[in-house]
């Protein structure tokens, strides 16, 4: 006979009456964190994460299956929702749209916790106005070979080019390499102005600090160097918001610090475990962020006087596709990161010569967004590779269909 399973945990939170289902259920096995630990984690700092996430519509990332197999990104609220979690229609361009969840308390992080969320991942807009964000995010993200010292020097000069610009930049770590830095605006511009607004942030940081920063859209060419990644502000795209618990195996917290805290704090601090007991103590320091909103003006005026961001050369087939400047082969698609990895160790193995002439960032492995999950791209960047050394492009290690059995997205 099977064990029977641990019978749910019905909470009382606020007068809303919460289902946790297997609560006994270790999710990150290092810690011994069990699944009621993480839904009383999100209570006991319930104040800063609905602060970061409440009244937004929001995808669900539900690690359904646990920490170690690929979560499903769900847009639709699921059907049988209580009456404590609101909704909100959001509309994309391609035509398509979905009924997303709002929540606006406490009761509301313990469901979506109960669903195998583990990070919250709102929109940038409030569920009142879905077509004015009114924040901008600022993702600064390492490539390989960058350490903590330069994504905090990049951080200060992101600093300083927003408060040049009449704007207040509050940051958190990711909770995972990087830093994210929130600003927040008021609702008068759409998301094409607002995604405008942070790449010419980004191409100003890149032209204060060149070689610590970059602007470049294509991984290939960013070298060592600290990604701005504008493109966090496009409609269709998410963001892990503050108090968020990431899929590493410490249970790291993406965690609000204040400037003073930037430089000296590191993200491994930082997790379901020391939190808690950091907000007990000092409190949000995003607590102030909702009193700071700014204007776009100056941004979109500098865009203005910086002209049009260089376009990438197009391939000389006549499909249009952009044509990289780099030295590129690709080694494999796969389903999970495991088998991305794997698939490049086979690569290296095949080619130990070229692999010992390879730095950090020349290795580009890429979570690819498809229908509901992520998938995985390999490539090698061989510009450090003599061209009589290169090995030529062969045929994929594994070549995963994302798309296979599905219409077209």
């Amino acid at each position: 006979m099977s064990p029977a399973k641990t019978p749910p945990e019905i909470l009382d939170v606020d007068g809303h009456e919460v289902r946790v289902t297997s609560p006994d259920r270790v999710v990150f096995a290092e810690p011994g964190l069990t699944k009621l630990d993480l839904v009383r984690y999100y209570l006991s700092v319930a104040e800063g994460a609905l602060r970061g996430a409440g009244g937004r519509p929001m995808v669900l990332k539900r690690f359904s299956k646990g920490l170690h197999q690929e979560p499903f990104f769900q847009k639709r609220v699921p059907e049988n929702h209580p009456d404590f979690v609101d909704t909100a229609t959001l509309r994309y361009a391609s035509g398509t749209s979905a009924e997303e969840t709002v929540i606006r308390d406490a009761a509301g992080l313990a469901w979506v916790v109960n669903l195998g969320c583990l990070d919250l991942n709102p929109h940038p807009v409030r569920a009142e106005d879905l077509d004015h964000p009114d924040e901008l995010r600022v993702d600064l993200d390492p490539m390989p070979g960058v350490d903590w010292s330069q994504i905090v020097d990049v951080a200060f000069i992101a600093r300083d080019v927003l408060e040049d610009h009449g704007l207040i930049g509050w940051p958190k770590t990711s909770g995972s390499r990087g830093l994210h830095i929130l600003v927040r605006i008021r609702p008068e511009w759409d998301y094409t102005d607002v995604r405008l607004a942070a790449e010419t942030l980004a191409r100003e940081v890149e032209n204060r600090a060149p070689g610590l920063a970059t602007a470049r859209w294509w991984k290939e060419e960013r070298g060592e160097s600290v990604f701005v990644d504008f493109n966090q502000n496009a409609k269709d795209r998410t963001v892990a918001s503050a108090y968020s618990i990431r899929a590493l195996p410490d249970a790291r917290v993406s965690t609000p610090l204040t400037w003073d805290e930037v430089r000296d704090r590191r993200p491994e601090e930082f997790t379901v475990l020391t939190v808690p007991d950091r907000f007990r103590s000092i409190g949000d320091p995003h607590a102030g962020i909702d009193d700071a909103a700014g204007s776009l003006d100056a941004l979109l005026s500098l865009a203005k006087q910086l002209g049009p961001a260089e376009k990438p050369p197009r391939g000389s087939d006549g499909s249009g596709r952009r044509a990289s400047t780099m030295p590129l082969v690709e080694v494999a698609r796969t389903k999970t990161k495991p088998e991305a990895l794997d698939a490049l160790e086979t690569w290296k193995q095949r080619h130990p010569e070229a692999t010992s002439q390879l730095h950090p960032a020349d290795v580009l492995v890429d979570g690819m967004r498809g229908s509901s999950s992520l998938w995985y791209r390999v490539r090698v960047n061989l510009q450090h590779v003599p061209d009589a050394e290169r090995p030529a492009q062969e045929d994929l290690i594994a070549d995963y269909d994302p798309w296979a059995g599905r219409s077209a997205p």
